[in-house]
């Protein structure tokens, strides 16, 4: 991280975790439950509300969740101080770390777990595959900005992931699909991917608030500075991610509210091995970072990039793969409903883990009274 002071105000590692929060983070968990509320009961109760948010897409993505998206990652691109990213990119042992637990263990994780704990579901079972193939390009922005973590870094690891999806997705799948299982004497799946669909969604989920971020940081910093930029503006527009995550998360489960709360025996089973996921992700991610000594600010990036999966992508995927209405697409689509609540409470436990970091200079400051 660095810009060692963030605008949210936080304390050092030895205060309560959720001192070092702005007041609108603070909360954030509430906010959380209740746009996942408020989805449900929208797709529930409004006859044709789901079908009406589905009638335009973007890549596959219903064009109001694009629009969510785009608000959610456009405050968070805005803060790197793009100068720096060769700094981050100079640091072999964060990229190749992060190209290891995303494209390697990452895919094989969720594919250990998906049999292990659906040897009998097939179709939720290959929709996980799907999400664990759906490395991190957008949401991960958010949790890595909440958790204190290097803006910079992020931003080089998301672009990273974003050239191998377009490259190895396709790949991946085949194999994890067909070959892995074929090796093992399992049942094998037989899938098409879309590279054109994979291109068009990074393309507009990164690409599109990528390019307005950069643009936003130049001119504003060449019109009044840096301090203004960063003292004045970016606290203004930071709210506007967490206002689009929220109404990302309510159009989503209104989309799926139907299959949800109709089949909630289906989704508990899919949570599982997400839940597990997750956890053995972040866990082993934030481990590893504290081993190579990469400082909190860039261990919670590495952990996040390597936990955090692009939803988005998978579920346009297995709609586009195995219809709407499939197995698969229902996994893809309980992938969000478990990772956002999951990822936030490790927000938590990242900044709990500070005080692991004794010295160190990226570690979350404390604010004044």
């Amino acid at each position: 991280m660095s810009d060692a002071v963030r605008e949210a105000p936080v304390a050092g590692p030895e205060a309560p975790v959720l001192r070092r929060l702005s007041v609108l983070d603070r909360f954030l968990p509430v906010w959380i439950l209740a746009a996942m509320a408020a989805g449900l009961l929208l797709g529930r109760l409004v006859p044709g509300f789901d079908d009406a948010l589905a009638a335009v897409e973007v890549g596959g993505v219903s064009l109001p969740i694009a629009a969510g998206l785009l608000l959610m990652m456009y405050p968070v691109l805005a803060k790197v101080r793009y100068t720096e990213l060769g700094r981050v990119a100079g640091d072999r042992r964060l990229l190749a770390a992060s190209l290891v637990l995303n494209w390697l263990v990452g895919p094989a994780v969720m594919f250990a777990l998906a049999w292990l704990l659906l040897p009998d579901l097939p179709e939720y079972r290959t929709g996980l595959v799907v999400v664990g193939l759906a490395r991190c390009i957008a949401m991960v922005l958010i949790w890595n900005d909440l958790s204190c973590g290097d803006r910079e870094a992020a931003a080089v690891l998301v672009a990273v992931n974003a050239v191998f999806q377009v490259v190895a997705f396709g790949a991946l799948g085949w194999f994890y699909l067909q070959v892995l299982p074929g090796w093992l004497g399992l049942p094998t799946t037989s899938a098409e991917f879309s590279v054109a669909a994979i291109v068009v969604s990074v393309l507009v989920f990164l690409g599109v608030p990528l390019a307005a971020g950069a643009l936003t940081r130049v001119l504003g910093e060449r019109a009044r500075g840096r301090a203004w930029y960063e003292q004045r503006f970016l606290p203004r527009i930071g709210p506007v991610a967490l206002y689009g995550l929220l109404f990302t998360i309510v159009v989503l489960f209104a989309l799926q509210g139907d299959a949800i709360a109709s089949r909630p025996w289906d989704v508990a089973r899919i949570a599982l091995p997400l839940l597990a996921y997750f956890v053995l992700l972040f866990g082993g991610s934030f481990l590893l970072g504290m081993r190579l000594r990469l400082g909190y600010a860039r261990t919670a990036t590495l952990a996040f990039t390597a936990a955090g999966n692009n939803f988005e992508l998978a579920i346009a995927v297995a709609i586009g793969t195995f219809g709407v209405t499939s197995g698969q697409a229902l996994a893809g689509v309980v992938g969000p409903l478990v990772e956002v609540p999951v990822l936030v409470a490790l927000v938590y436990v990242s900044l709990w883990a500070a005080r692991w970091f004794p010295g160190d200079p990226t570690v979350p400051v404390r604010s004044t009274p």
